[in-house]
């Protein structure tokens, strides 16, 4: 047994029983919707399909991030039953909370001294950083010491590669990534935004491609490119998506195909509440272990 905690957030976009079987603790981020405040604690008090509903009916939402005080809060009881902490932040790129986290490790570090606390700096978002996470937990349970897991996971968490594609363009213009104008004719024209999260843990517009069945194939021919071993890949690989469970399928249907050391292994699981409050409905990310990410 480890003499340490393996930490992350709610931002990781597993599940409860996927948090708890992997024995991985997590702060939870919070959000709005319709000024109403609420945990994103991975769908209990929200569940995921009504959640998306309310969106596409035009609820408004907002998010926040997690506190240095809630950092605080959920670092101290480890501490005080004297483990070590090794705690993995959604990106700095999307996300101010790898922030809070080393401001609690600052405060928290005087009271502990004998105590490590490691803050990771994902680079990622979604369930790719949850599958991170899984990693992280296998080597810990493998025997790594914190220290070792800790120079694990800064020397191989930019091999996580995230893509995502979008079918619906209408949170894209109202949270300003996209203007109206280029909303309406991407909507006539069946857009469908592909990207990625760059080595700076950044999300990026790629590529425009028109309708659905194109754009799965071309996410599919990412992970083709890109994937450890190309078409002889068989380690895990995870998906997510915002209501779109039927399309998350045909994606998984067609890694199978090109891919077929997957078969047995992808795990298709919700966006959650945070993340989805920026996709919206009709997001679809796959994620899985690659070449290192480069500009």
């Amino acid at each position: 047994m480890a003499d340490y905690i393996l930490s992350g957030c709610s931002t990781a976009d597993l599940t409860e029983a996927q948090f708890n079987k992997k024995n991985i603790k997590y702060a939870c981020f919070h959000y709005m919707l319709d000024g109403v405040d609420y945990i994103d604690d991975l769908g209990k008090t929200m569940p995921l399909d009504k959640f998306y509903e309310a969106m596409q009916n035009g609820a408004e939402t907002k998010t926040s991030q997690i506190t240095a005080g809630e950092f605080v809060a959920h670092f101290t009881p480890f501490l005080e039953e004297g483990k070590d902490i090794i705690h993995v932040c959604l990106s700095s790129g999307i996300s101010g909370t790898v922030n809070s986290a080393n401001v609690a490790k600052d405060e928290l570090q005087e009271k502990y001294p004998d105590r490590k606390i490691y803050i990771v700096d994902s680079l990622g978002a979604s369930a790719g950083y949850g599958l991170l996470l899984d990693k992280m937990a296998d080597l810990r349970d493998e025997g790594y010491t914190i220290d070792e897991l800790y120079a694990w996971v800064e020397e191989n968490k930019l091999n996580m590669h995230y893509w995502f594609f979008s079918t619906d363009l209408t949170f894209f213009v109202k949270g300003g990534r996209i203007s109206k104008a280029s909303g309406w004719f991407g909507t006539i024209l069946q857009i469908c935004p592909l990207m990625n999260v760059d080595n700076n843990g950044k999300l990026i517009p790629r590529e425009k491609i028109r309708t659905k069945p194109k754009v799965i194939q071309a996410i599919v021919g990412k992970m083709v490119e890109h994937a450890q071993g190309g078409t002889e890949y068989n380690d895990k690989c995870y998906i997510t998506h915002s209501g779109r469970f039927e399309d998350a399928k045909a994606v998984a249907a067609l890694i199978n195909e090109k891919i077929p050391g997957t078969k047995g292994k992808i795990v298709i699981n919700n966006i959650g509440t945070t993340i989805g409050s920026h996709t919206g409905p009709g997001t679809v990310a796959v994620f899985f272990w690659g070449d290192k990410r480069e500009n």
